[in-house]
């Protein structure tokens, strides 16, 4: 297949990453960056978009905002062979329809800076014809999970969780190390002990047959350490209020950004 990426920042440079980690042949990738210093051996860089061409996929990675500006040069490199893969947060399927009229099939993806290690899930909506949908999760498979969206107004939600996600554990994890800080331990331990600690609780998680929510009552003794802890997380559910809320604006800004680019559309 050949691929065009048009706009190849830290989301897009994680795919190609992850595409190339999975086999796929670096002559078959053209990558559009002005800003982009260099690509791996093998694909094809441009600083502008070309004025023709034929590419079975194109990936969307621009900014949202310069869709309007940029959808007619991209939409001659678009005919109705060609599948359009859209990472612009916010931007919907109508909008994007709109832009591509004569696109083989589009859909909106949402995956996080994981795929370049094959451990990305990615979020996927469109309403598409089934070997489409084959081909969509073919592509996509080597970068992680895929779980389709039946209903895009959920997609600034799952953006939030899947795409900001990462984030908001990074978050975590700093502020675990911190309150580790300050209760006495060096700050360069902390952050190892702290690091360490998630990674295996995340793999096990991963692998368990059992609920996040299961495993931290197993690790929980009666009376415990860990009861203690967890104590301050549950009190007037201070941690699932926090959690919501943080889902609940980074899902409305998404929103918003959806608003925006109808408007300049």
């Amino acid at each position: 297949m050949s691929l065009l990426i048009i706009g190849c920042g830290n989301m897009g440079g994680a795919m190609l990453g992850g595409w190339l980690a999975g086999g796929m042949d670096p002559a078959s990738v053209t990558v559009v960056d002005p800003l982009r210093a260099e690509v791996p051996e093998g694909v094809t860089l441009l600083r502008e978009l070309p004025d023709s061409g034929y590419f079975e996929t194109i990936l969307l990675g621009i900014k949202p905002q310069q869709l309007a500006e940029a959808a007619p040069a991209i939409s001659r490199l678009a005919p109705i062979q060609t599948s359009i893969l859209s990472v612009l947060a916010g931007v919907d399927l109508e909008t994007l329809h709109k832009a591509f009229p004569e696109a083989g099939g589009i859909v909106r993806v949402m995956p996080n800076l994981a795929a370049a290690l094959g451990k990305s899930p990615i979020a996927v909506a469109g309403d598409v014809t089934f070997s489409f949908r084959v081909a969509v999760e073919h592509l996509l498979s080597p970068l992680g999970r895929v779980e389709w969206i039946e209903d895009e107004g959920l997609m600034d939600l799952m953006t939030a969780l899947v795409g900001s996600g990462p984030a908001f554990v990074y978050r975590v994890i700093d502020a675990l190390a911190g309150g580790a800080e300050s209760l006495g331990l060096p700050r360069e331990q902390a952050d190892r002990l702290a690091l360490a600690m998630v990674e295996g609780a995340t793999a096990l998680a991963s692998v368990s047959p059992d609920s996040p929510a299961e495993l931290a009552r197993k690790v929980s003794s009666p009376g415990g350490t860990t009861v203690a802890g967890l104590s301050a997380l549950d009190e007037n559910d201070a941690l699932a209020s926090l959690m919501e809320e943080t889902l609940r604006r980074a899902r409305d800004r998404g929103r918003e950004l959806a608003e925006a680019a109808r408007q300049a559309g």
